[in-house]
């Protein structure tokens, strides 16, 4: 019940009304909310996508770990013990490099976990220290299954139709460990509606290898991006479009250097849509600033001049509100 009460007031704080919804954002571009709302409430939490859903992105994120009983669980890493209390409630179950391993968990063990803001396992110090206070509040792991049943039924009692946006997360990890977490994610996500490119569900992987395998062998018809983070991989944009629709990589990779004052950029958008492939940087963050001295010129510079098709953000209002202006 306070659940419900939560999501209830978050909607009113935010505005429900789908006249404002991301319909109405400059031309095709889409903001996906980076692991919900994450700026304002611990990440991959309910009470984050909740948050994020009432904040009108094209599309809500969700990574995804395999528990030792083979349910897709919503974290960022195959680790437990950066945004949860493992260490606590199951002092004796890491592993000899002194981490706690999602997989060595079953979901039901998982649901005794604490959620927290995102810290340092060795230091204990929060990462981002101006966001929701670490330790603060009650918040526990779901599953994906969960987190589509909240945003199906959001779309549903709103009228809207925000999107998700899955993340296998170490594939390899998983293979080695003897789970298949491509093709138990993809069943789930066929078993709610989410088959084809016009369903409104867009899967990501940083292996290339085997988000391949996805397209052909497991033979999904999604829309399937491909994750980069190494500046290597930039230059394998003709075999990615053999088999992925997008590619989503780091913001820096798009940024060359200033010039008078403005910002000139790498030739990597330009290239990638020559391929017919769309650009999704990761991660537009207002409290991680770095070369930029505000949000709004971050946003403008990645969004307008670099003219990318979209992003992932922590604060998926603010780049709603910077894009329903434009």
């Amino acid at each position: 019940m306070k659940k419900l009460i939560f999501i209830f007031v978050l909607c009113i704080l935010y505005n429900c009304n789908t006249s404002k919804s991301s319909s109405k954002i400059m031309g095709n571009k889409i903001v996906v909310a980076h692991r919900g709302a994450s700026g304002y409430l611990p990440e991959h939490t309910m009470e984050a996508k909740a948050m994020a859903h009432a904040m009108n992105p094209d599309y809500i994120e969700q990574d995804l770990v395999l528990s030792k009983d083979d349910v897709p669980v919503v974290i960022h890493d195959i680790y437990l013990d950066d945004v949860t209390n493992a260490y606590e409630v199951f002092p004796d179950r890491k592993r000899a490099d002194n981490r706690y391993y999602v997989i060595d968990f079953t979901f039901d063990e998982l649901q005794q976990l604490q959620v927290t803001e995102r810290f340092n396992p060795k230091t204990g110090k929060q990462f981002y220290s101006n966001r929701f206070p670490k330790g603060k509040g009650n918040f526990k792991l779901h599953s994906l299954q969960q987190e589509i049943e909240l945003i199906q039924g959001l779309n549903y009692s709103t009228g809207k139709n925000i999107g998700i946006y899955p993340e296998i997360k170490n594939p390899e990890f998983h293979h080695n460990n003897g789970k298949d977490i491509a093709k138990i994610t993809l069943d789930i996500l066929s078993e709610y509606g989410y088959n084809t490119k016009s369903d409104k569900c867009i899967f990501q992987c940083f292996d290339a290898k085997e988000l391949e395998r996805v397209r052909k062998e497991l033979n999904s018809d999604l829309f399937l991006v491909q994750l980069i983070e190494f500046e290597e991989e930039t230059k394998q944009l003709a075999h990615f479009a053999t088999y992925a629709d997008g590619i989503g990589p780091w913001y820096k990779q798009l940024l060359s250097k200033k010039v008078d004052g403005k910002f000139t950029f790498t030739n990597l958008v330009e290239r990638s849509h020559k391929y017919g492939l769309k650009v999704h940087p990761y991660t537009f963050r207002a409290d991680q600033l770095d070369e930029f001295s505000s949000f709004d010129e971050m946003m403008h510079t990645l969004l307008i001049d670099a003219n990318v098709d979209g992003g992932f953000t922590d604060f998926p209002d603010k780049m709603v509100a910077f894009l329903s202006k434009q």
